[in-house]
């Protein structure tokens, strides 16, 4: 059994990423795994002021939700990291939470990570700037292993992503979690 850390940043309750991420975790729950989902624009992540104090005393200057999120970060074996795709990069608030991981640099290692993506745009190579920002968090983290990525294109609306392959997709991938 994997403890799983869903990860959800769209700001859209019930939006097309979340709903990526929760057929995920229906996945992820059927194949036996401990499944948490955040969603984080649920919670206060205020951004990163690059003051630096979290390097030299080991706790972050600014007051907020991020630290419990990051701790169960560190305690996950698997993440998922889903949003939607804003100007051809994550959102605010899953950049938000990348740059505040600065005070347990370089302590979330050896994880296994999936990216959920949802955007308007048809062509779904138009996310490759999207998995660069994501793969850019995994660079800066010894044992990082990326174990699958879905774009679901053509998708904007919320709930638009209802009754397409992708839902099935997200699922499917959550079953396969090792």
């Amino acid at each position: 059994m994997k403890n799983v850390l869903v990860l959800s940043s769209s700001p859209r309750k019930g939006g097309n990423s979340d709903l990526l991420c929760d057929a995920f975790a229906k996945g992820a729950k059927e194949a036996g795994h401990k499944v948490v989902k955040i969603r984080v624009a649920d919670k206060k992540v205020g951004f990163c002021t690059g003051c630096y104090a979290c390097q030299k005393t080991g706790v972050c200057a600014i007051k907020d939700d991020a630290e419990a999120i990051l701790k169960k970060m560190m305690a996950a074996d698997v993440i998922v990291f889903a949003s939607p795709v804003y100007f051809y990069s994550v959102c605010a608030q899953l950049k938000a939470l990348i740059d505040r991981s600065v005070v347990f640099y370089p302590n979330i290692t050896n994880k296994n990570y999936y990216f959920l993506m949802t955007m308007a745009e048809e062509d779904a190579q138009m996310a490759e700037g999207t998995i660069k920002a994501m793969q850019g968090f995994l660079d800066c983290y010894e044992g990082s292993k990326l174990k699958g990525t879905l774009v679901a294109h053509g998708v904007y609306e919320k709930g638009a992503i209802k009754g397409t392959k992708f839902l099935e997709k997200a699922y499917k991938m959550g079953l396969k979690v090792k």
